[in-house]
């Protein structure tokens, strides 16, 4: 019997969920602050399925230092530790990237008056921000992007391709990972996102 590529990938996207949400109460049982597991999978440009996967618990996001493409300020991860940090990692040529991000600005719109929520889009296009300005006001976008014209990101956190998201919660440790593009305005997102922001540091 032959078996449609849809039918493999609805498969695995149930297998992915099933297994983030394992991860997720196992790691509660043993630690009382809260962890969020994001779901799991989308499609990417080529149709084929992108999975996502959880970094283990208490992995400490490496830090680094990106200009801001719009104030040229130059902004570090350590900087913003005590807060919920949602780490995008995209180019302009991007096509998957192009389709999540809509759905990164409304999930921006739904935190934005939240001190404590951060999102950064870090950007690899090697012209900088020749590249990415033009495209993030063309498409009217607020949230904070980065520029990485050396993918000094994607190195230290081992991206395979691009979009690859990262949370990072209020301690500096990675507590969800997704590879591909998503649909980050879904409520399940925004309550996992909630979670984290109502944990104490500490």
């Amino acid at each position: 019997m032959e078996i449609s590529g849809k039918t493999l990938a609805a498969v695995g996207a149930c297998l992915v969920l099933a297994a983030l949400l394992l991860f997720a109460a196992s790691y509660e049982l043993s630690h009382p602050h809260v962890i969020a597991s994001l779901p799991s999978a989308g499609t990417g440009e080529s149709g084929t399925s992108m999975s996502s996967a959880p970094v283990p618990a208490g992995d400490v996001a490496s830090d680094f230092k990106l200009e801001d493409a719009a104030t040229g300020e130059t902004v570090s991860l350590s900087s913003l530790k005590g807060k919920v940090v949602f780490l995008n990692v995209w180019a302009t040529w991007c096509g998957p990237c192009r389709e999540e991000m809509p759905s990164m600005e409304t999930l921006y719109d739904d935190f934005r008056n939240n001190k404590d929520f951060v999102m950064l889009a870090v950007s690899q296009d090697t012209k900088g921000k020749s590249a990415v300005i033009p495209y993030v006001q063309k498409n009217g976008y607020h949230f904070r992007v980065l520029l990485d014209p050396e993918n000094k990101v994607s190195d230290e956190y081992g991206v395979s391709g691009v979009p690859e998201t990262f949370i990072i919660d209020r301690k500096g440790r990675i507590v969800a990972h997704h590879m591909g593009a998503f649909d980050w305005s879904r409520p399940d997102v925004r309550e996992a996102l909630q979670q984290l922001l109502s944990a104490k540091e500490g």
